[in-house]
C-alpha cells in the first residue's frame, strides 16, 4: 500500500515516524493507588527500552480507575520486539498485572502529515 501524501510505501512511511502506544487500562475499583505505585515502580524498565521515546500515564477524571498509557516507540517493532518479546515485558507485567481489572486495550498510532 502507498501513502499518497508521500508515494512512500505505509511500512517504509510508518518507520519514518514515531509511533504511538495507546493503552487502555481498567483498574479494579479501590486499588488505583497501588497500581499508580506499581507503575512507577516499574517505569524505567519500560522507559529505558531501546526504541522508546516518552512514556506517560494518564489517569481518568470521570473515571477513577481507568488509566491511559501513552508511550512514542520508533517503530511498531521497537515495542513488539524491544519490549513486548522481552522480559522487560514480564516484569512490567508481573508489577501492574495485579491491579488490572481486564487485559489492557492497545493500539499503535501514527501522526497524520499536514
Amino acid at each position: 500500500m502507498v501513502n499518497p501524501a508521500r508515494s512512500l510505501p505505509v511500512d517504509a512511511w510508518q518507520a519514518a515516524h514515531m509511533v504511538l502506544e495507546v493503552a487502555l487500562i481498567d483498574v479494579l475499583s479501590g486499588r488505583e493507588e497501588e497500581f499508580a505505585a506499581a507503575y512507577a515502580k516499574g517505569h524505567p524498565t519500560l522507559v529505558s527500552t531501546p526504541g522508546c521515546r516518552s512514556v506517560r500515564m494518564t489517569r481518568g477524571i470521570e473515571s477513577p480507575s481507568r488509566f491511559v498509557l501513552l508511550v512514542e516507540w520508533d517503530s511498531v517493532a521497537a515495542h513488539e520486539e524491544n519490549f513486548r518479546g522481552t522480559d522487560r515485558f514480564t516484569t512490567w507485567r508481573g508489577l501492574i498485572g495485579p491491579y488490572l481489572a481486564a487485559p489492557p486495550h492497545v493500539e499503535h498510532f501514527t501522526d497524520i502529515p499536514v
